[in-house]
């Protein structure tokens, strides 16, 4: 077909023209993914990280609406961003492990990139709230900032994971209906 090609790095075959490449994961990738902690760590700390989520947006909101409940909405932006850099500590490593690289792999090229935004969103809400910069209000909308962006990016990735599974069950299904 005019304008395939086959990236180097990867061995995926993809178009010139932008279209997705041919296959999320390599073989040996998808073998390497199966085998490593790192993926159940991951499948741990992104649902537990967006629970988080839920209740610290919930007192975020509550602090802005009402503005009771400050200590609570600001210790629980803190615990959202622990959990962030985790997720993003671990998944560099499971990117590692799968790809070959800390970030910026091929396949999770663009997730990486937004990740990268709602990083420093919360690294500069960290940074106002220890460094006595600007109101209450403020720093809660830094982190509600960060929460769209991180709202945006797990759905990236929740895209990502149902093209796994769909590319997964690709040839089972055509296996079943041959």
């Amino acid at each position: 077909m005019v304008g395939d090609r086959t990236y180097p790095a990867s061995g995926r075959k993809g178009s010139v023209a932008g279209r997705p490449a041919k296959s999320l994961y390599t073989a040996e990738e998808r073998r390497r993914r199966d085998e490593s902690r790192w993926t159940l760590v991951q499948g741990l700390l992104a649902p537990l990280q967006f629970l988080v989520f839920l209740i610290s947006l919930v007192l975020v909101l509550r602090y802005l609406a009402t503005g009771l409940g400050e200590d609570a909405a600001e210790l629980s932006i803190v615990a959202k961003t622990l959990l962030l850099y985790t997720i993003m500590i671990t998944g560099s490593i499971w990117e590692k492990v799968v790809f070959g690289r800390w970030l910026f792999a091929e396949a999770f090229f663009w997730e990486d990139v937004f990740s990268m935004l709602v990083l420093a969103l919360h690294t500069a809400y960290l940074a106002m709230l220890f460094g006595g910069i600007g109101t209450a209000e403020q720093r809660m909308l830094v982190a509600l900032a960060g929460y769209a962006a991180y709202v945006i990016n797990a759905g990236q990735f929740l895209l990502k994971l149902r093209a796994a599974r769909l590319e997964a069950s690709g040839p089972a299904m055509t296996a079943k209906a041959a």
